[in-house]
């Protein structure tokens, strides 16, 4: 059973994700919270084995925003996962939030079914973002890929990613989905999870935002890849 807890500073929200939540078999909303300084405040209470999986995390509210309190969820309680969940994909709060350790940002508007494998991705330690996050994430490290030093790929130890997994990266870094990914290369989304498991493994790397970042940074993402 994953543990959920809502973070939004609006009754609404937090009541109508509990509902459509509640949907799932497989998971179960522990705690809601109107902003950040609550919301550190009720974990700190909470028994450690009562502590929720996946926290989802509104951005803008009063009193501590959920910008700064996920850096402070990430450093005092760093097993616990956060999706960033807003109504603005504004550059500010997206960098922001994943910056500060977030393993996903979704807007409020995405479907119940994405919502719901989001919080299954980042709860077995995938990351998910948004298709329209996603392309700004891209663009934006693209731009500053240009004016920054990158580590060459011998920098990390890339002598054991095969031909499939470097296929594999170029797409998380195009901020393809693991459906989206077995579709085009003709794999399970099994097969697909365990093959970006591996990657991260190889790499040193610790989730699917920092592959993208690094495929990006490095020019991986557009490589001829008869070149590697």
């Amino acid at each position: 059973m994953i543990k959920v807890m809502i973070v939004d500073d609006q009754e609404l929200i937090r009541q109508s994700l509990k509902i459509v939540l509640g949907v799932n078999s497989d998971m179960e909303v522990v705690c809601m919270t109107g902003d950040g300084d609550e919301t550190l405040r009720k974990l700190r209470e909470m028994r450690p084995e009562s502590r929720p999986d996946v926290i989802l995390m509104d951005i803008r509210m009063p009193v501590m925003d959920g910008v700064e309190c996920t850096a402070l969820i990430k450093k005092n309680y760093p097993d616990i996962k956060v999706i960033a969940l807003t109504t603005f994909d504004d550059n500010e709060f997206i960098f922001g939030a994943l910056k500060n350790g977030a393993s996903g940002y979704l807007l409020k508007g995405s479907s119940v079914e994405e919502l719901s494998e989001a919080i299954r991705t980042v709860h077995t330690g995938g990351a998910m973002l948004n298709p329209t996050v996603a392309n700004t994430v891209i663009r934006q490290f693209s731009t500053m890929a240009q004016n920054i030093v990158s580590p060459e790929l011998s920098d990390l130890n890339t002598d054991e990613i095969t031909k499939s997994e470097w296929y594999i990266i170029q797409a998380v870094a195009r901020g393809m989905s693991n459906k989206e990914i077995a579709e085009t290369l003709w794999l399970s989304q099994g097969t697909v999870r365990n093959s970006i498991s591996s990657i991260l493994n190889k790499l040193h790397l610790r989730d699917r935002t920092q592959l993208a970042i690094w495929a990006i940074q490095t020019g991986v993402v557009n490589k001829d890849l008869f070149d590697i």
